[in-house]
């Protein structure tokens, strides 16, 4: 065990000012009363300027995801931090910082349980009768890129910054896509 013995330091203290700081600093009885230590958390720190990203001034990346045999929830969380670019150093919360995002093989994601058939997606026009309701197996048949869409759209935030960021999702069905101009990295899930 450890034993902590507190040395005995001369001060010369001249109108409740200590003369010697750095004897001031080594006896910490003298330190909580000291006059000559600074009682403000800013005076600790150099002054650090906020770096704040601007949308317009970031390099945007392209990513690929393939969602064959993934599920659906993960593949989801992914596009999402991407989309937001909330992996990079630079995330700024209320700025666009995010890249875009390629998600192919959509009708081949995998739902765990019995999401196939007991999870239920509901649309509604606004009209008299307009309610649609169906599962997601026949979403699957339907129009599977819906699935990852919508799971990704409920993981950003609903207001314009989400709607900015949403737009640079693009889900396909098979295994091609249509950007390979912009030279997607694959990424691991």
């Amino acid at each position: 065990m450890a034993v902590l013995v507190e040395a005995k330091v001369d001060m010369a203290v001249i109108g409740d000012v200590c003369v010697a700081y750095d004897s001031c600093v080594a006896s910490s009885a003298h330190w909580l009363t000291c006059a000559c230590v600074t009682r403000s958390f800013r005076a600790l720190f150099p002054a650090v300027k906020t770096f704040s990203a601007k949308a317009t001034e970031l390099p945007r990346k392209w990513w690929v995801i393939d969602a064959q045999d993934q599920v659906l929830g993960r593949v989801a969380v992914k596009a999402a931090n991407l989309l937001r670019g909330k992996e990079k150093t630079i995330f700024t919360p209320h700025v666009d910082t995010g890249d875009f995002v390629i998600v192919i093989n959509a009708e081949k994601v995998r739902l765990t349980g019995k999401k196939e058939e007991q999870k239920s997606y509901m649309s509604f026009s606004g009209y008299v009768g307009g309610h649609r309701s169906e599962s997601a197996r026949a979403r699957r048949a339907r129009h599977p890129e819906l699935l990852i869409e919508r799971a990704v759209r409920g993981m950003v935030p609903h207001n314009r910054l989400g709607r900015n960021v949403y737009r640079k999702l693009k889900v396909y069905r098979g295994d091609s896509h249509p950007h390979a101009a912009q030279q997607p990295e694959a990424v691991k899930i």
